[in-house]
């Protein structure tokens, strides 16, 4: 477990520094704005979405370590898959970082996502953790809400 919290902070650190996808995305199909406002989390998402597959992703916006780096992760790793494989992702990250269990996180993660299991401890940065998420998941069904944690 040890390992893991290691893990954690340097990819939060590193994805918080240099994060992936960061940008505006002027040809996006589908767009959603996400809002914590407890801790000061604003995020856009930005999608080009051709047929079921997410060719391309971009997030802008501020907040903090564990928010940017959710979202410098998550579009790496849903960038090129479908909008069922990215929703069951969604579901299996949210599980990760919510379902509480002694040890080790059960549940198989691509990439380094894995290490977002260590929020669950600390209930107020799940919501941190998982903006991005569900802001891409509101630009999934493109409904022009603004996503927020409250």
């Amino acid at each position: 477990m040890e390992e893991l919290k290691e893990l954690y902070q340097e990819v939060i650190l590193d994805h918080n520094h240099s994060p992936k996808n960061y940008g505006k995305l002027n040809n996006a199909s589908h767009y959603a704005e996400g809002d914590n406002p407890l801790c000061g989390d604003h995020i856009n998402i930005y999608l080009v979405v051709e047929g079921d597959k997410i060719q391309d992703i971009r997030f802008e916006g501020k907040g903090c370590a564990i928010s940017k780096a959710s979202a410098s992760l998550m579009t790496t790793e849903v960038k090129g898959k479908t909008i069922k494989e990215t929703k069951n992702l969604f579901d299996k990250f949210h599980k990760l970082i919510t379902e509480n269990n002694d040890g080790l996180p059960d549940i198989d993660m691509p990439g380094k996502t894995v290490v977002f299991a260590g929020v669950r401890e600390f209930p107020m940065r799940v919501k941190c953790a998982a903006l991005a998420w569900h802001t891409l998941n509101e630009a999934l069904t493109r409904s022009n809400h603004i996503v927020t944690t409250e």
